[in-house]
């Protein structure tokens, strides 16, 4: 029965792919599989930082610091019921061009303390920090400690991007106490309504897996097209959206644990 009631689901969000309907939400229940949706990215371009504010349900927006509308769209995702993450540039193997606040590995302990610090004070109510790129730097066990270690008495989590396989920021993360999470899959690598489609059901299997998916999206439009789209359909599949803070407290880490 449940096999069935995936499959009518997925063929539905299929259908809602190709005509562009939405579904309304009908079901919920607390075992549900559960998503959660990061918009990475925001605050370079305030009209597609608008649109990622707008689109239903609970989601996560990570925030470029000092970007020219980061202020603006972190206050207004707050506003809207969405939750707010710093997304901090770090070092990359493929010496792309990282922005302001980066952490870099040329960078002493005290500057790299110093420029998170800068980054999560100049970005208004975060509740956790990513890393945006930073291949290189999370691979790099000392940078991670120093922090993880600012995070930690702030009550601050940390997603890790996984932008390299040799990334150590969950271990080192799970070793200073700081509550985390770690990236399933990318939905839009490929920017076209199709590899996002594939994607997105690469993350329902996840969750029918594990009953928890993390997922990571831009906004680039066409994303954003097919979020808008897709994400009022969950429900009818038997998926719910939660924010990270949600699925890190200790009531839902209780509850996967505990037996059926």
């Amino acid at each position: 029965m449940i096999r069935l009631k995936k499959l009518l689901f997925s063929r539905l969000l299929l259908c809602c792919w190709f005509i562009g309907i939405g579904f309304a939400p009908t079901l919920s229940a607390d075992s549900a599989p559960t998503l959660v949706i990061i918009i990475d990215d925001i605050g370079n371009n305030m009209a597609s930082g608008v649109r990622a504010v707008e689109l239903p349900g609970k989601l996560t927006l990570a925030i470029l610091p000092h970007t020219p509308s980061s202020t603006a769209l972190a206050q207004l995702a707050a506003t809207n019921g969405k939750e707010v993450m710093l997304h901090a540039p770090m070092s990359n193997l493929h010496h792309k061009a990282l922005g302001p606040g980066a952490l870099t590995v040329q960078m002493s302990e005290s500057e790299i303390r110093q420029a998170l610090i800068h980054n999560i004070e100049s970005t208004p109510h975060i509740r956790g920090v990513s890393n945006h790129m930073g291949s290189q730097l999370t691979s790099m066990r000392a940078p991670m400690e120093w922090l993880m270690q600012e995070l930690a008495p702030r009550q601050l989590y940390f997603v890790d991007s996984r932008t390299t396989v040799h990334t150590l920021a969950a271990s080192v993360a799970q070793e200073q106490g700081v509550p985390h999470l770690s990236r399933h899959v990318f939905l839009d690598n490929e920017p076209s309504r199709e590899a996002i489609h594939t994607q997105f059901q690469l993350l329902l299997k996840q969750a029918d897996s594990e009953g928890l998916a993390v997922a990571i999206g831009h906004p680039y439009p066409e994303t954003l097209d097919y979020l808008q789209e897709a994400l009022p359909a969950l429900s009818a599949g038997g998926y719910r959206l939660a924010l990270i803070s949600e699925v890190l407290s200790p009531e839902y880490q209780l509850s996967r644990r505990a037996p059926p």
